[in-house]
């Protein structure tokens, strides 16, 4: 808990690592339980204040209201690749702005769909100008496997969609108003930043370096929804898998055939790829 996870992502890792000794292993509930039964105790409060909510008691999530406004040229999440909505395959994106104290500043947030890889994006303004220069940016350095599509809400920031089409050959889908849960990953993930930046933030003071700490934090912590395994791991192995699916296409026994973007990603994931 002192590494920020959760009491499900613990259970779920210690599982995991441990599967064939029945002796180590505790459910999520059971940490739950031993937290909560003296709520008051001084042990007790400190775990308390190391769980994402900090309540005395558990509570349901509340549900998120989208925002909507027209925007030119949309194309709507309904003429999306139904094969999109599988997960099946890695490069789609889910993104948003996470608005700062007194609605004057903001973040981007960009989740890939599959994996939960998150990479977080820092803006000088709130305006479609900005935000389409940076989020242009920060796609471009991306692997061009990675970059597919991406699915945004009515935001007035994305009013300049085309352009980063244009820059980065991704296909850009809108869901629809008031429809948070159609980026269901998305919203999940508002949380998991809000534990590091609350409601109030000013993110004009963030800097962006604080900001990669974040996002690296964000991309090594277990996830229940992939198996707890972490998003880097999960876009690393699913990288492996192209690249060794493109040495077998290609009946080429050598590293050195590979996409060079893939070549760079796998050396910055630190995986290795053996020759055959």
């Amino acid at each position: 808990m002192l590494l920020n996870w959760t009491p499900e992502q613990i259970a779920g890792r210690i599982k995991q690592d441990y599967f064939n000794d029945p002796i180590i292993s505790i459910s999520h509930e059971s940490i739950y339980r031993y937290i909560y039964i003296h709520p008051q105790a001084r042990l007790n409060k400190k775990l308390v204040n190391l769980l994402v909510r900090k309540k005395t008691r558990r509570r349901p999530p509340k549900k998120r209201r989208g925002t909507g406004s027209k925007i030119i040229n949309q194309v709507s999440i309904d003429n999306r690749p139904k094969h999109i909505d599988l997960r099946k395959e890695i490069g789609h994106w889910q993104g948003d702005l996470m608005i700062g104290k007194n609605q004057k500043s903001a973040i981007g947030k960009i989740v890939e769909r599959k994996s939960r890889d998150t990479l977080i994006v820092k803006l000088k303004a709130r305006n479609s100008k900005e935000v389409a220069k940076m989020f242009s940016k920060i796609l471009n350095k991306l692997n061009p496997i990675l970059k597919k599509s991406m699915t945004y809400d009515n935001g007035v920031e994305m009013a300049r969609h085309k352009e980063i089409t244009n820059k980065t050959g991704m296909k850009i889908y809108f869901a629809h108003p008031y429809s948070s849960w159609e980026r269901g990953t998305n919203e999940n993930t508002n949380g998991f930043i809000r534990r590091y930046l609350p409601k109030g933030t000013d993110f004009n003071k963030i800097d962006e370096r604080s900001l990669r700490i974040i996002q690296e934090k964000l991309n090594n912590r277990p996830r229940k929804i992939i198996g707890f395994k972490t998003p880097q791991e999960m876009m690393g192995s699913e990288l492996k898998k192209i690249a060794w699916y493109k040495l077998k296409k290609s009946n080429v026994c050598c590293v050195t055939t590979l996409n060079p973007a893939i070549k760079r990603f796998l050396v910055r994931r630190n995986i290795f790829v053996k020759s055959a």
